[in-house]
């Protein structure tokens, strides 16, 4: 009797695929990062372009990144494109730096503040945020265990949660508002201002996770048209969201009061707009969408992994490549991915961690935007489900803003540059290693 091939399930449709864009996208960084955008920018005029901004180049990167999606829905997202479009080296690269590094960090810094909140949010002893976070990460971590449309059912609920007290920051904001602080100025207070590159990275942290969903182009119905509309739908929809959340904080609260509650603007507006009660429901709903996001992490991260490893790329590959034959999910994947944020969590400042890997994320980004010409040049004939609109303006507009973002980075955080570039240097005596010992054949998944 021949034994039946277990593949990855192919149950996922447009609205769990969308709720993941949204639900991966809107974790914690629009509610932290309000004071720190207007910190380095200097004026809350300057503060809402470097949001705008920010949705712009990622809008402009979606669409780009779109077209290739179309072309090779694939499980792995950006590791396959790297490997299909420049060869098996640079798609490692792109996966060993993602699996490695800024996978756990995401996914360890999202349970780190997300244990702060709680025991800012219900007053418990702060000596329990580690096991907080720790705790709510291996539980994601298990429903992840199960079939992906679990996982996508908790994105769409996390999601539908988290748009609760977004919803009710930007109606609050916009109609009850009186601070009315546009235009208002913190350089009197502020010695550092007029940073508006680093401004952008801090909109592109709240950003973040918009490419995830193409790691589970295996897992999707009718991929060649769904994974370009969630991509786009999703980026536009946060685009939006963000700039009416941070329009409503600056009708709410004065300039300077933002910039000296730092990380706490949100919840003294939510506590100060709708009560003790309010400000807890709210709070709860910000908690909700932290988790929401380290799910979507969770789903899509170990996606790269058993990519790579179905690939014999990794260490251990036959054991990273399994799946169960029931859930038809890679769960020795999902637990490699989820023990290394927990030592992230444990030992480690896991946000200054996925900070040092934005410069390479943002490099393999560039590469995959210059892909699109390649493409088209290389393969004219060949059938794209979906055109980027304004070629070849889009993806110039998205290659020159990643290009600003990197130059920024380098300025900036020259020795975080050189951290991520070691981290992803790394990776190369690995690669040669295990394409030595499997002597080069050829092995990249068709089917997923």
């Amino acid at each position: 009797m021949v034994k039946k091939d277990v593949t990855l399930n192919r149950s996922l449709g447009l609205w769990s695929a969308l709720a993941l864009v949204v639900g991966t996208i809107i974790g914690s960084g629009v509610f932290v990062r309000q004071a720190a955008v207007l910190d380095d920018t200097g004026s809350v005029s300057m503060a809402l372009l470097a949001w705008l901004a920010g949705g712009v180049m990622t809008l402009t990167a979606g669409l780009t990144i779109a077209e290739i999606a179309a072309q090779m829905p694939k499980t792995g997202g950006l590791y396959y494109y790297m490997d299909r479009m420049y060869g098996r080296i640079w798609g490692f690269l792109s996966g060993w730096m993602q699996i490695i590094v800024y996978g756990p960090s995401m996914i360890a810094a999202l349970g780190a503040y997300l244990g702060i909140l709680f025991v800012d949010f219900f007053g418990i002893d702060p000596a329990l945020k580690v096991p907080i976070a720790v705790g709510t990460v291996v539980l994601v971590a298990i429903l992840n265990f199960f079939s992906n449309r679990y996982g996508a059912l908790f994105a769409i609920i996390t999601t539908i949660c988290k748009l609760v007290p977004i919803a009710g920051i930007i109606i609050f904001g916009l109609f009850f508002g009186k601070a009315d602080a546009i235009g208002a100025s913190v350089s009197s207070i502020h010695g550092t201002v007029g940073n508006f590159g680093v401004a952008i990275l801090g909109t592109l942290f709240a950003f973040d996770g918009w490419i995830l969903v193409a790691n589970l182009g295996g897992e999707i119905k009718n991929p060649e048209k769904r994974l370009p509309q969630a991509i786009v739908l999703g980026i536009l929809s946060v685009s939006v969201i963000y700039l009416l959340v941070s329009f409503a904080v600056f009708k709410s609260v004065d300039a300077q009061k933002v910039h000296q509650l730092g990380i706490g603007a949100i919840p003294y507006l939510a506590n100060r707009s709708f009560g003790l009660i309010g400000g807890r429901i709210l709070s709860i709903g910000i908690i909700i969408s932290i988790i929401g996001c380290m799910n979507g992490k969770i789903m899509t991260f170990p996606r790269i992994m058993y990519a790579m490893a179905r690939n014999k790329e990794l260490p251990f590959s036959k054991q990273l490549s399994y799946l169960n034959p029931k859930t038809r999910t890679p769960i020795v994947s999902v637990i490699v991915t989820v023990t290394i944020a927990v030592i992230m969590i444990v030992f480690f400042n896991a946000d200054r961690l996925s900070e040092l890997c934005i410069f390479t994320v943002y490099c393999f980004y560039v590469m995959a935007f210059f892909g699109v010409f390649k493409l088209r040049r290389e393969n004219p004939d060949l059938k794209r489900p979906f055109n980027v609109p304004l070629f070849p303006l889009t993806p110039i507009i998205a290659i020159g803003s990643s290009l600003f973002v990197l130059i920024s980075e380098v300025m900036n955080d020259f020795g975080g540059v050189l951290v991520s570039l070691i981290i992803v240097a790394i990776g190369v005596p690995v690669f040669l290693f295990y394409r030595n010992r499997k002597d080069s054949v050829k092995d990249v998944v068709e089917n997923d």
